[in-house]
């Protein structure tokens, strides 16, 4: 189908629809922000991975752009759906599961729309860092030295050697000297003794950077490709010189590459289960150029605009991903990884000042502005790829009906207030503190590889089910093949890893999670829908009427499954931490 006779096709149907206004390269440029995601877990890889962290970056990445040949041929055979390969993959799954197909769309929202609240989280933290800053005293000076020979504060330093009571005087200065907005909290609690829940100015703050998401986004996708292009070039370059320099300008040790083990010290049980767990974590980066193909209901020409997209925001990610992390990891070694200010992200900005610029203080200033620039990147992504995930799914019969709603400008707003409202419950955890934080990306990442899991095993079902659909791009057939294994290795890392991440229960939160799509599904399609799926859903699928067509994979897909969920709970079971100290 041309451009020319897809636009006719919509023609007398925009009052609610998304409109074929981008080409791939506006696509691209919404997934700019995937290589900025290395900057928010690079500090968390390195205390989980140890000395392995650049090599597991590396091998992630190289996975995800090898699965995203089969999620480009499973786009291109619906070029009037949105909301990427959940939607796509699951038409595969309706005929063998009304359960299982749905799981696929709500496994993908569930994943990807935390990047709003988690990058919200960071970029406030930099920019409450930009305008009231925390004052640092040094031991030798002056105002610690007038502190001393207060007679007041010589009941607190009475015992304590000339370095102590330095200490307790730029202590007690800080303290007084910090602005009052970092103290500010509207409200302080303990959810269920998993976090520490604290509403203070940096959920304020993150609060406000979702809502001017918004309002560009309700512009449709036109405006934030085009947004997106502008802010994309500003990030994507730092990122370059940042992976670049140090290789040129003796910034790296490469004695920090080696020995390549895990933080156990050796390959042992706990040490495979520390780098599993990384890899884990990483494909919620790594594999997130996938994005690119949410859009194809929206692409001036779905048949080339999609394989396009995805191929080159690819390659792009395999090239950040791969010297980013290189870089940090030789330059800081993996102490400077761990330190407080690289794993919550804070101090990410100033170690890449040192790194390319020999800690000049306006070179710093310049990549604290690029990093709020790429977490802004991410956050507008996010919205835009899982706002669209929620309109198709409503769509194509999975959630409820008022989800399907779009505005003059073909934004899904209706799932845009959704992913909204969510995100602003999210961030009063994210906004708190570390644990909270990756807690949150843990149980999200795995939605993520149940999503891959099943939509990796969509392309050969489809190829099955549906041999006579046209196909604008094919991929390799062994390709197809070896990405369906990839689809049981990830498994793997979630079963090993998930309990890696700050909670011994992460992958049953996730799980449970997950099955939250039964209750919401159930009310869709039997109460709204009377147990019928929409018609267009089913012409998209070659289908008449409600009959689902024959199940030509026979029972291929349900072996699969029992499979999958075998090799999850066996290296569950199998792989184990240390035992604590």
């Amino acid at each position: 189908m041309t451009v020319t006779s897809l636009e006719r096709a919509d023609a007398g149907a925009r009052e609610n629809t998304l409109l074929r206004t981008i080409d791939w390269k506006g696509a691209f440029w919404i997934a700019s922000g995937i290589p900025a995601l290395v900057l928010i877990s690079i500090g968390g890889m390195g205390a989980t991975a140890g000395k392995v962290a650049f090599l597991v970056w590396f091998i992630s990445v190289i996975m995800g752009f090898l699965q995203a040949f089969s999620y480009a041929e499973i786009a291109g055979l619906f070029h009037s759906k949105s909301g990427g390969a959940a939607v796509y993959g699951a038409a595969a799954w309706l005929r063998y599961s009304k359960i299982i197909a749905p799981l696929s769309v709500w496994c993908n929202w569930f994943a990807w729309t935390p990047v709003l609240s988690l990058g919200c989280a960071i970029a406030a933290g930099y920019i409450l860092n930009a305008i009231a800053p925390i004052p640092t005293f040094g031991l030798e000076s002056a105002e610690v030295q007038a502190w001393l020979k207060d007679a007041a504060n010589a009941a607190t330093i009475a015992g304590k050697t000339g370095e102590e009571a330095a200490t307790i005087a730029a202590a007690a200065l800080g303290e007084a000297a910090t602005p009052w907005i970092r103290s500010f909290k509207v409200i302080q609690f303990s959810f269920f003794g998993l976090a520490n829940i604290e509403v203070g100015a940096t959920f304020f703050i993150g609060a406000i950077l979702m809502l001017v998401t918004f309002a560009i986004q309700h512009r449709g996708v036109l405006g934030t490709a085009q947004v997106q292009k502008y802010i994309g070039l500003l990030v994507l370059i730092p990122m370059t010189i940042v992976g670049v320099v140090p290789f040129f300008n003796g910034g790296i040790n490469y004695d920090n590459f080696s020995p390549i083990v895990p933080p156990t010290g050796d390959w042992s049980n706990p040490g495979w289960t520390y780098v599993l767990g990384a890899l884990f974590i990483a494909a919620w980066s790594t594999y997130a150029f996938e994005t690119a193909v949410c859009y194809t209901r929206e692409f001036k020409n779905p048949a080339t605009d999609t394989i396009k997209a995805i191929f080159w925001a690819g390659i792009v990610s395999v090239a950040l991903y791969t010297l980013v992390a290189a870089s940090f990891q030789g330059h800081l070694g993996l102490e400077g990884m761990t330190a407080p200010g690289i794993v919550d992200g804070t101090g990410v900005a100033a170690a890449m000042g040192q790194m390319v610029g020999g800690g000049n203080v306006y070179v710093t200033h310049l990549l604290e502005m690029m990093m709020i620039l790429a977490l802004i990147l991410a956050i507008m992504m996010a919205m835009a790829g899982s706002s669209r995930t929620l309109y198709q799914g409503s769509v194509d019969g999975w959630l409820p009906k008022y989800l399907s709603h779009v505005n003059e400008h073909g934004a899904p707003t209706r799932a845009m207030w959704t992913d909204l409202v969510f995100n602003l419950g999210l961030l009063t955890f994210a906004a708190s503190d570390a644990t909270a934080y990756y807690l949150i990306l843990a149980i999200s990442n795995v939605g993520y590889i149940i999503f891959i899991f099943l939509n990796l095993q969509a392309t050969w079902i489809h190829r099955i089910d549906s041999p006579n659909i046209p196909r604008p791009y094919r991929a390799p057939t062994l390709l197809v093949g070896f990405n369906a294994m990839l689809g049981f290795v990830n498994l793997v890392f979630m079963g090993a890893g998930a309990k890696v991440w700050g909670n011994p229960n992460v992958l049953w939160y996730g799980l449970g999670f997950a099955a939250l799509i039964i209750p919401v599904f159930f009310f869709r399609h039997y109460i709204q829908d009377k147990g019928k799926f929409p018609a267009e859903m089913l012409t998209e699928l070659n289908l008449k009427g409600q009959d689902l067509g024959e199940r030509k994979a026979g029972i291929l897909p349900y072996v699969t499954l029992i499979l999958a969920a075998m090799v999850v709970v066996t290296s569950h079971y199998y792989f184990q931490l240390p035992p604590p100290a």
